[in-house]
């Protein structure tokens, strides 16, 4: 039976690791990438722990197993995933409705995964949705940036409500990326 909750436990922790392993970019073919989508970025063990320490990211399991997760990442982890350093920086310049983004209160949704077989299930929605029942009554945006070159997170972050901030591109890695926000205040 498919269950949506956090992060309660190291085993937790280790399956959301597994998951990622199997779709980071690195590991996807590019025809899958394109179909299916990729996260990009590989988490340090510890980080990810004490992140959830802090507050527990959102998972999807079915019995033991994490077949989904969508990773709940304060602001003060921001220098603990160089990958994720221009984004956080970014944050930090960027204005809604008129006001600078410090002046909401906020986290960063850090990644979010569907494992294969899983996908096309609602899944997706279904972790966002707890996200907003477990954070919404906290913090006043989800913050997130998305590979322009992955369409399918595109459209699905998009369903579930977020809408466009900013674009830049990284030239470090040379790559487009799209920066999103969920407002739970409407």
């Amino acid at each position: 039976m498919l269950t949506i909750t956090t992060v309660q436990s190291d085993a937790d922790v280790r399956g959301i690791l597994t998951l990622q392993q199997a779709n980071l970019r690195k590991n996807v073919p590019i025809d899958v990438q394109v179909d299916q989508g990729f996260v990009t970025v590989e988490h340090d063990p510890d980080v990810l722990a004490r992140m959830n320490k802090a507050a527990p990211s959102i998972i999807a399991k079915d019995g033991d197993t994490v077949v989904g997760y969508a990773l709940t990442m304060l602001p003060e982890f921001g220098t603990d995933v160089p990958e994720l350093l221009p984004l956080f920086r970014l944050i930090d310049t960027l204005t809604y409705e008129g006001k600078p983004l410090g002046d909401y209160s906020w986290y960063v949704m850090g990644q979010v995964c569907v494992a294969e077989g899983y996908r096309g299930q609602r899944v997706f929605d279904r972790m966002f949705q707890h996200h907003y029942e477990v954070y919404s009554d906290r913090y006043q945006l989800l913050i997130t940036d998305i590979s322009a070159n992955n369409p399918r997170s595109l459209r699905a972050h998009a369903r579930v409500g977020f809408q466009t901030l900013h674009e830049f591109h990284d030239p470090t890695i040379g790559e487009t990326w799209v920066v999103v926000a969920w407002d739970w205040q409407k």
